[in-house]
């Protein structure tokens, strides 16, 4: 896979690039990340990515010339022209909401191609002709697109075939499965009086899988219940949930 990441600021990657799971799926050979200086790709002498809004307003805007430039060098073609197994993303605050089943998606395409905003915002024909679709991280707003970029390189990097060494280690995850994932111990099976749940050690590999998929139900319904709504329940999960006081979506 492939990953290129617009950016006015080419130097806040390459040190998280060179970290974890993402410097572990490059060395493999699973993912390629190139950074793309948007600064390259300016006609002035002043290499200006930002001018005043028509209308007027307070902040500067991203143009539109620069990240057309950009995204044509790197062969992506145009919004609604663009091969299958491409995908152009643009980071802005009024877009789709990033979760596991986004980076799933994403972890599926041939070049992921994520556009870094700065500033006020950015020309709106970005988003309405050059891009196929805009993300948020959450409700809340970065100085630039850049950090949000990392999280979803991230994201990606360790979905993809064979950087987990255990994809299990994966699957587990909270929000993989759609429910959060089950509290996890190690060693020692005691600290300061506190213990480690006797299931845990008994070496009883049903009950074990049984007690933690209890605890990942319990912890859903207690701290992200609208996730139940969508989950993949079984009659048991059922019956262990109304206990808890579920109501087939919302707690009693």
């Amino acid at each position: 896979m492939r990953i290129s990441l617009v950016t006015i600021f080419p130097d806040f990657f390459p040190p998280a690039l060179a970290e974890g799971m993402i410097r572990l799926a490059q060395e493999k050979g699973r993912l390629a990340v190139d950074v793309v200086h948007l600064r390259d790709f300016t006609d002035d002498s002043h290499r200006s990515t930002d001018d005043y809004p028509f209308g007027g307003g307070v902040g500067m805007i991203m143009k539109i010339e620069p990240i057309a430039r950009a995204l044509q060098s790197l062969g992506v073609g145009e919004k609604g022209a663009r091969a299958a197994g491409v995908r152009t993303v643009l980071f802005s605050p009024q877009g789709r909401r990033f979760a596991q089943d986004v980076a799933l998606e994403y972890a599926a395409f041939e070049h992921l191609v994520l556009v870094c905003g700065r500033y006020k915002g950015v020309d709106e024909r970005v988003a309405e002709h050059l891009v196929d679709e805009e993300l948020s991280l959450g409700d809340f707003v970065l100085s630039g697109g850049e950090p949000a970029a990392l999280c979803v390189v991230d994201a990606v990097a360790r979905l993809l075939p064979g950087v987990v060494g255990t994809f299990d280690s994966v699957e587990g995850d909270s929000f993989h499965s759609g429910l959060l994932d089950a509290p996890y111990y190690t060693r020692p099976a005691e600290y300061r009086g506190w213990g480690v749940p006797e299931v845990l050690l008994s070496g009883h590999h049903a009950q074990i899988a049984r007690a933690r998929r209890e605890e990942s139900l319990r912890r859903t319904f207690e701290r992200r219940p609208d996730l139940l709504e969508t989950a993949d329940l079984t009659e048991a999960d059922r019956r262990f949930l109304r206990g808890l006081g579920w109501r087939g979506g919302a707690k009693a």
